[in-house]
């Protein structure tokens, strides 16, 4: 007669399958879900872009006449090809002494139609701060007390006070005094422009990249994993436990 499976087995099965499961999450998640949006996207753009191009050129049109009017080959990303040369052209007619002459005047057009204007120039600053190609951007991460004194907080270095911020906060004592981001989680592109002292400003070796990871994460995610610098923080088992409060 067989004997039943113990309980203990059943539930250790149970609890390794289920780690297994989890574990098997963690990996096809990120790369599902990155194929799934690449994919989207492009359909996305290919639906905008292929109906502008003449009909004669679609690559619909271009495989049957390569493999014979009953091919059905699915071309995707052409819209997106299209879309990049089409770019890289604007921008090289953008940096020309008559590309800026006609953008200059296309502006002027713009600015005098007030629904329009208040659109185009919040479109035009959002472009402009997330494809700027200059080297103004965060350089280093820091501490900042925030939002009261002994909370910390994650923040980013924009650079020192100038003009007349400098001015009023010299007025009042404050000398050296440098504007901090501090983003918010877990969407770091809103948050908060602080003007701190420097003294009040604990800077980070990490980079501003790990920096944005963690706050992005929550503070689950941190830079090289444990071995990141400083103090690792370990939370003992239950026998260690035991262990130093016998010792105590």
């Amino acid at each position: 007669m067989t004997e039943p499976t113990p309980p203990s087995k059943r539930r250790s099965l149970l609890i390794g399958l289920r780690s297994s499961f989890l574990t098997g999450l963690v990996v096809v998640l990120p790369v599902g879900l990155t194929i799934y949006l690449i994919w989207t996207v492009v359909g996305w753009i290919d639906g905008w872009i292929l109906p502008l191009i003449p009909g004669p050129w679609k690559p619909d049109v271009l495989v049957r006449q390569w493999f014979g009017q009953d091919a059905t080959i699915p071309v995707r990303g052409v819209g997106v090809v299209v879309f990049l040369i089409f770019t890289v052209f604007v921008g090289w007619l953008g940096k020309g002494f008559i590309g800026r002459k006609f953008l200059i005047w296309a502006e002027g057009v713009v600015d005098r139609m007030p629904i329009v204007r208040s659109l185009y120039n919040g479109l035009k600053q959002i472009a402009e701060t997330v494809f700027s190609q200059n080297e103004s951007s965060f350089e280093r991460a820091c501490l900042v007390q925030y939002p009261k004194e002994h909370i910390w907080a994650i923040g980013f270095v924009s650079t020192r006070a100038k003009g007349e911020l400098q001015a009023k906060l010299n007025a009042t004592g404050y000398m050296d005094v440098i504007s901090i981001f501090l983003p918010t989680t877990p969407n770091p592109t809103s948050g908060f422009l602080l003007y701190v002292p420097e003294k009040d400003v604990v800077y980070l070796d990490m980079k501003v990249e790990d920096a944005a990871k963690l706050i992005i994460s929550a503070g689950l995610v941190y830079p090289n994993g444990k071995e990141a610098p400083g103090v690792p923080v370990r939370n003992p088992s239950a026998k260690e436990s035991g262990q130093i409060k016998a010792g105590l």
